[in-house]
């Protein structure tokens, strides 16, 4: 009898996000994969976890995709993990998913944690129908990718990292426009949470001068709202939510 591949979303941050399902599923499972082998064994040793554990990211995956997919096959359970979040939502977990479908195998996909859903919601714009971009392309096909997304009537979330935070607001400025609504969410969940809401010119001054820490998911208004929203502008900097 086949077994089943579960992924598992693990915490973004605050370790008490974790579901007592998660924690059941991982304890009971003949494998665990896990993104980074070393961030993961600090969460399975947390909740007493003993299952053994391999690597499974995206310089691997081609590789080791259709040899997990025989051990399931076989009737192995084997529990898929990300450094944090929900696997294959900007991490690995597509290609072992898409060909254990292929095979006709059991594939599950526990609710949990993921950082763009809180911040859309914590961000104050609207969540009525957004799109979820991931991460926008590094170089090639970027400018069009940027001039399509600012055409978009729903509500944009992107992710970003700290170090490029400042650039890609200062380029959102200028395909979307100034002054048009969003919110950089830093640290979802985690002590230092911090969310950040102006227009994205003024936020793009603020993170110029102000280097963040931390993952970043940016929120930004749908294209057909600015002129509805520029009389509630902020002073440069400001942020109406903050725990630190």
């Amino acid at each position: 009898m086949a077994g089943k591949l579960t992924l598992v979303p693990t915490p973004v941050g605050n370790l008490d996000d974790m579901t007592f399902r998660a924690i059941e599923t991982l304890k009971t499972a003949d494998l665990i994969l896990a993104e980074d082998t070393r961030t993961s064994g600090v969460l399975l040793k947390h909740f007493g976890i003993e299952t053994p554990m391999r690597s499974h990211h995206k310089f691997n995956e081609h590789e080791t995709t259709s040899h997990i997919a025989d051990r399931i096959e076989a009737g192995e359970n084997i529990a898929l993990i990300s450094d944090a979040g929900t696997p294959g939502i900007s991490d690995p977990g597509f290609m072992i998913s898409r060909e254990c479908r292929r095979r006709g195998l059991t594939v599950e996909c526990l609710p949990g944690p993921t950082a763009f859903v809180p911040a859309l919601v914590a961000s104050g714009l609207p969540t009525d129908r957004f799109v979820f971009e991931g991460f926008l392309p590094p170089k090639k096909g970027r400018a069009t990718r940027l001039a399509e997304l600012a055409e978009e009537q729903r509500t944009v979330v992107i992710y970003e990292s700290p170090k490029r935070l400042g650039r890609t607001l200062r380029q959102l400025a200028e395909y979307f426009s100034p002054e048009r609504p969003a919110a950089v969410c830093r640290e979802i969940s985690k002590l230092h949470e911090t969310i950040h809401r102006d227009s994205i010119g003024r936020l793009a001054d603020f993170f110029e001068v102000n280097n963040p820490k931390g993952e970043i998911v940016i929120v930004i208004e749908g294209s057909g709202r600015d002129s509805r929203n520029k009389a509630k502008a902020r002073p440069s900097g400001s942020h109406d939510y903050e725990n630190e």
